[in-house]
């Protein structure tokens, strides 16, 4: 008979960007635990998440687990009974293991010879019994960013149990009815405020509202209908979803009502924000706020960050988009008492607004080159010196990669010089070291307040973008109208600049940690070069190894070379490698197919990779195709008898491979390759034409099949060992201008 299971877990508050994550998680650890202990579920199981709580409930779970019948082996017949018949110390060993007679056991055929068995029955125990044991499981393994001790410990072997918040309740119902479950207190921590934790039929609803106005009081249930039932009676909005819902009900019609609309669409800050209220509240108000009008001739970016990252509240803007002087925020109370909360909130955001407007009437009073002194105290990395240092490096590699890279003339690379110089100096300011989210933009804004042209205060402005990896990232070419050249150089010369310092000073991204953001660095970087054509209009195609070369010279201090040691350099490329494999799976590309086309990836643009995945999707999967690719693994095999330095003398100074070659089929293959190869490289050194490439190279497959079928590469004969093995070299280098096909057919 199958059954429902309840359970809650009751915790202290948790931060709101764990909850969805952590909720998902839940219905799969709790399946899996399940799993484990033969208890599969049969129906989905339905999880919740709230500031306080941890909700599952499986509708239908069977009563007990199946009967298990499993067949254990023992030592190998030979062993087990001896040359007069009679079992062994080896067999009865295996049977009193067991506990049952030599008799019982039986014979099994294997592949290593006849071994002895014993049949086993397994009862499944009762469902009642082993939930414990599922418990247990979910409360080790469920997964937290931060895990804390919090004094207690499970019966399980184990000791401390370490979670993401201390647990205060524990709901744990099988067919209504409680299963038994104890969380200790250590001893140290026991007293009788700190008492065990153990499993009931009852829950908690809001903290400060609930029935009868008696907060805290508990509520039983007996099944999850009437636990939503009870929670919702109690102020507990169990269902994310419908928290969302009401916050943008009460939202749209308070704004409704001062004449205007939530804020959401124009920023990206206010839809994250409407993607974090619902898990900071379990019941959902909204109150309205106002500031005086005099506030909004601070710059809209000023006002937007105030409100929603240090508020945490949602501006509102009139029919034509212009910020009104009040603001919503979102509160976990009961209506009634709105206007005393909105008194309040309006007092918190007038005097940050206030504090805004001096930092906005003070810094004006000094422009920013004239702080680029005070970056000299700032520092960058304590190995690499001050801001002032980077800002310069950042100067000279944007004007480079202006001139060199792009193509531009000396108006522009003098933009893009100048911009770079002056993108770091808002760290001087006051407003940013309050408003730290606003460096890069306050510079940008009084850059464009002292007059500056587009090209250098909208390269300043922007200059932290891309931070994501998707073609639509922020920025979009019409907000970078009259910088887009400059903008492009700017970004990636400090992006590069930091990517190449930081990995010359030794401090690499390690697992999850990344502290300096090196990988959101390189992204950038990646999203750059990969769509320039689109956000800048340039049609040049530039590689990372070239930029980063340059980048690395910086740190060179006059020297002809650079500073970096051969194996940071590989750390660098490497990194940068896997980088631009994620960025590019990211946007959709199949993992085969982007190992195959990266072979040399920091040596090829950026931007020829993206047409080159794009286009090998459309013949991958032709048949030709994919018997070239599976050939192909055996011409790499063979190429490499001959090293690229030997095969690079020869092709110079050794004898034509026509007047070596005689077999028909390896001639063939030879005409082939040079009948084909203009093709291959035309789409390689234009960036375009890749799918005609790719069909060309396909048309290889006949003749490489009949020279493997006909020919023996490796003959006594060393100069026609040497010229077939110049052929096989010869064909690898051609393909290998597109990518390494025989990845497209790899085993995973």
């Amino acid at each position: 008979m199958d059954r429902e299971l309840l359970i809650e877990i009751g915790l202290e508050e948790l931060p709101a960007s764990w909850l969805p994550p952590l909720t998902e998680q839940l219905g799969h650890t709790l399946g899996e635990s399940l799993k484990a202990h033969a208890l599969p579920a049969t129906e989905s199981i339905e999880v919740h998440g709230t500031p306080r709580r941890l909700a599952a409930c499986v509708p239908a779970l069977a009563d007990r687990q199946e009967d298990r019948d499993e067949t254990l082996t023992g030592p190998p017949v030979s062993a087990a009974i001896g040359p007069d018949g009679q079992p062994t110390p080896a067999g009865l060993g295996f049977a009193k293991k067991q506990g049952v007679e030599f008799r019982e056991l039986t014979q099994i055929e294997t592949p290593r010879g006849k071994y002895l068995a014993f049949e086993k029955k397994s009862r499944g125990r009762a469902t009642v019994d082993v939930l414990p044991d599922v418990l247990t499981q979910l409360l080790r393994t469920l997964p937290f960013p931060k895990q804390m001790h919090w004094d207690a410990e499970l019966h399980d072997g184990r000791g401390e149990l370490l979670f993401g918040r201390p647990i205060r309740w524990l709901l744990f119902l099988y067919g209504g009815r409680v299963v038994p479950y104890t969380i200790s207190r250590t001893a140290l921590a026991a007293s009788v405020k700190v008492q065990d934790v153990t499993s009931g039929a009852v829950t908690y609803g809001h903290r400060f509202l609930a029935t009868s106005g008696r907060a805290g009081r508990a509520i039983k249930v007996r099944g999850f209908d009437e636990y939503k039932k009870k929670l919702a009676e109690n102020f507990v909005f169990l269902s994310r979803l419908e928290r969302r819902d009401r916050i943008m009900r009460e939202l749209d019609g308070y704004a409704r009502k001062v004449g205007g609309h939530v804020m959401l669409q124009q920023s990206a800050q206010a839809e994250a924000l409407l993607g974090e209220v619902p898990d900071l509240v379990e019941y959902p108000s909204v109150v309205a706020g106002t500031f005086a009008e005099e506030f909004l001739s601070l710059p809209a970016e000023v006002l937007t960050t105030t409100l929603i990252h240090h508020q945490h509240s949602f501006p509102i803007v009139d029919p034509g988009g212009a910020l009104m002087p009040a603001f919503l925020a979102v509160t976990n109370t009961q209506g009634g008492h709105d206007k005393g909360i909105a008194t309040n909130a309006s007092r918190v955001v007038t005097a940050r607004l206030r504090d805004a407007r001096f930092f906005w009437d003070a810094d004006r009073k000094v422009g920013l080159e004239a702080r680029l002194a005070r970056l000299d105290t700032l520092t960058f990395h304590k190995k690499l010196g001050s801001y002032r240092a980077k800002s310069e490096r950042v100067a000279m590699l944007a004007r480079w990669i202006a001139t060199d890279v792009f193509g531009q003339p000396e108006e522009v690379a003098a933009q893009a010089e100048r911009a770079g110089r002056l993108a770091k100096a808002d760290l001087a300011t006051d407003m940013v070291r309050e408003f730290t989210e606003l460096q890069g933009v306050m510079g940008g804004i009084y850059a464009r307040e002292a007059g500056e042209p587009d090209g250098v205060w909208k390269a300043i402005y922007h200059h932290y973008l891309p931070v994501g990896v998707e073609a639509t990232a922020a920025p979009a070419r019409a907000d970078l109208q009259g910088a887009e050249v400059t903008w492009a150089a700017v970004s990636l010369a400090d992006k590069l600049d930091t990517l190449a310092g930081l990995f010359h000073a030794g401090a690499r991204p390690t697992g999850s940690r990344d502290p300096f953001g090196l990988r959101r660095a390189a992204h950038g970087v990646i999203r750059v070069l990969a769509d320039l054509e689109a956000l800048t209009g340039l049609t040049v195609r530039p590689t990372l190894a070239p930029l980063l070369g340059q980048a690395v010279k910086g740190y060179g201090a006059g020297e002809p070379g650079h500073v970096m040691e051969d194996g940071a350099w590989a750390d660098l490329t490497g990194f940068l490698s896997e980088r631009l494999a994620y960025v590019l799976e990211a946007r959709g590309a199949d993992r085969r197919n982007v190992r195959a086309v990266l072979s040399g990836s920091v040596d090829r643009p950026v931007a020829d990779l993206a047409s080159n995945l794009a286009a090998l999707p459309e013949v991958a999967g032709s048949e030709s195709f994919l018997a070239l690719a599976t050939a192909f693994k055996r011409v790499r095999n063979i190429a490499r008898e001959l090293p690229d330095a030997e095969w690079d003398e020869q092709e110079q100074h050794g004898p034509s491979l026509g007047d070596v070659l005689k077999d028909p089929s390896e001639l063939a293959l030879l005409a082939e390759i040079d009948k084909r190869s203009a093709v291959i490289s035309q789409a390689v050194m234009t960036g375009a034409g890749y799918r005609e490439a790719y069909v060309e190279a396909s048309k290889f497959e006949p003749a490489v099949e009949k020279f493997f079928t006909d020919v023996f590469v490796m003959a006594d004969d060393l100069p026609l060992r040497q010229a077939r093995l110049r052929l096989m070299k010869r064909l690898e280098r051609l393909i290998l201008q597109l990518g390494d096909i025989s990845e497209i057919v790899a085993s995973e």
